[in-house]
């Protein structure tokens, strides 16, 4: 198993958000080989806007694991983490995050800030951006285009 065996799981978590109506982002969080975290982007249909899948996956994660904090954890997740999310990240104490598609409007490993560098900042996390991102921009590129199409009919 590999990063990308993991970015495709986390791809099909993707499909199920946007089986309802949600941003296709899908995460999960895997400790030594074995997922125990999944989550996908659901704030519309929870009406919370802290729903992100990064979210889900940790608070899956935390729940199996019963701990707080999750080090040796790995997360991947589809997109590029926010600054919420990359806030989340860091208090688990997650030890390496992998993404796949970048996110120019709010994506928080370079493409607008990287939070992940901030040496000041008590932990530090491995950021792996690009894994599967043709796929992973695909499934938001064609979810963003058929949302345009059905607004303007």
């Amino acid at each position: 198993m590999n990063d990308e065996f993991f970015m495709r799981e986390a791809l099909s978590l993707a499909r199920s958000a946007e089986c309802l109506g949600e941003v296709p982002v899908g995460a999960i969080v895997v400790r030594d080989g074995e997922i125990v975290g999944r989550g996908f982007n659901s704030p519309i249909g929870e009406s919370d806007p802290t729903a992100h899948a990064e979210i889900a996956a940790l608070r899956d994660a935390a729940r199996n694991l019963e701990n707080y904090r999750l080090p040796g954890c790995s997360l991947y997740v589809t997109l590029e983490p926010c600054a919420m999310c990359a806030g989340a990240i860091l208090h688990a104490r997650i030890a390496r995050v992998v993404y796949g598609a970048r996110d120019p409007k709010t994506g928080v490993h370079g493409s607008v800030v990287d939070l992940f560098a901030v040496e000041r900042l008590n932990h530090h996390t491995e950021v792996l951006g690009g894994i599967l991102a043709d796929d992973c921009s695909s499934m938001l590129s064609a979810f963003f285009a058929a949302r345009r199409r059905s607004r303007s009919q």
